[in-house]
């Protein structure tokens, strides 16, 4: 089968800068003014054109029925625009980027060493600072997925979890969870939490589609290589990019056949699991091609292993420059929601990235 990849290679930083001719990516604050119209048969690329935001629908209306159908959907995606999350009494947008903070419950996490398993006050205290400083939504995981980790009892993940989750609750948090098991899911939904965020995709159990379409909840699919406990084996790919982009798209629809919504669905790319360094940073420049599956977009890229290999080998706890680097990248494609452990480092950048935005917006409003 050949497949159309509409991949956008080129940015405006405003619409009016290009006289209109640019296209808004996913309701975000990011136009792409060219494209890259990538096809693949058999896994090979066999065709690979540029063309303007302007000559795009021409473009894709002279290509053969089946790769342009394929191409007037994925403009589609790039140009939707997408509801707000409603998780509990809080509203997350979308048309700005937002914030996931994480808040690890486990006694091996490769970041913050367990420090807010047997500590509810550290805990407590640790999501209350990520709130205040801009956190939209609190991601509570109770167990690491790192590189050879061992695989936690759901029961013990449900010990770990639970309280965080009715904690975070009571400050009014809208809160995700960070796990692959359907009776960990549910206990967290029945303390309080709002959204489901799947390293496996809803691929670890088969109950865990039929639950969380059943739940009504959102769900994060994100890509991971491996089956069952080693999530990270299995990497071998043709073209990372455009396989991870493939197996997205089995998975989103995966889910909507099993009953959740589209509007439901949030994708995200699996930065560091099953990847090389370069598969990261090829995955990392090739986010915007991503709006062509028409869900809003997360990155999580965190203190990953790619910073401390690109810097000398530098720990996680002293990771925060690359950390900013790969979330203003995400920022620039055109992003929805990054998932850190630096909140108010990342907040702040968010910040003053979507005040450069806004004046490019004013300047060119300006011009006679």
């Amino acid at each position: 089968m050949r497949r159309l990849y509409i991949r956008p290679i080129a940015f405006a930083e405003s619409p009016q800068s290009e006289h209109g001719e640019a296209v808004r990516l996913g309701g975000s604050l990011v136009w792409a003014s060219r494209f890259a119209l990538i096809v693949r048969e058999n896994g090979c690329v066999i065709s690979h054109e540029r063309v303007s935001a302007s000559d795009l629908v021409s473009a894709l209306a002279a290509l053969p029925d089946d790769l342009a159908e394929q191409g007037e959907a994925q403009y589609a995606a790039f140009r939707k625009v997408h509801a707000p999350l409603a998780l509990g009494a809080r509203t997350v947008r979308l048309d700005q980027p937002q914030v996931l903070g994480i808040l690890n419950v486990t006694p091996d996490s490769f970041s913050d060493g367990g420090q807010f398993l047997d500590s509810p006050e550290a805990s407590g205290e640790h999501a209350a600072a990520m709130l205040e400083a801009g956190a939209a939504i609190i991601d509570v995981g109770g167990e690491s997925t790192r590189p050879g980790a061992a695989a936690v009892w759901e029961g013990d993940e449900i010990k770990r979890v639970v309280p965080a989750v009715e904690r975070l609750a009571a400050m009014g948090a809208a809160i995700s969870v960070d796990t692959r098991r359907p009776a960990v899911m549910e206990a967290a939904l029945a303390a309080g939490a709002h959204m489901i965020n799947d390293v496996s995709a809803l691929r670890h159990d088969p109950r865990s589609l039929e639950f969380a379409a059943r739940s009504g909840a959102p769900v994060v699919l994100m890509h991971a290589p491996g089956e069952g406990e080693d999530l990270h084996g299995g990497g071998d790919y043709a073209d990372v990019v455009l396989d991870v982009f493939d197996w997205l798209e089995a998975q989103r629809d995966a889910a909507l056949a099993a009953g959740i919504a589209r509007d439901r669905i949030i994708l995200d790319p699996g930065i560091g699991f099953g990847k090389s360094i370069a598969g990261n940073l090829a995955l990392m420049n090739a986010l915007p091609l991503f709006h062509a599956l028409g869900q809003p977009v997360l990155v999580g890229a965190s203190r990953k292993r790619m910073i401390g290999a690109l810097s000398n080998e530098a720990a996680a706890h002293q990771r925060l420059g690359g950390s900013l680097t790969l979330a203003l990248r995400a920022l620039d494609a055109g992003v929805h929601l990054l998932r850190v452990h630096d909140v108010f480092e990342t907040v702040q950048a968010i910040r003053v990235w979507r005040g450069l935005r806004d004046a490019a917006l004013t300047d060119f409003a300006q011009l006679p």
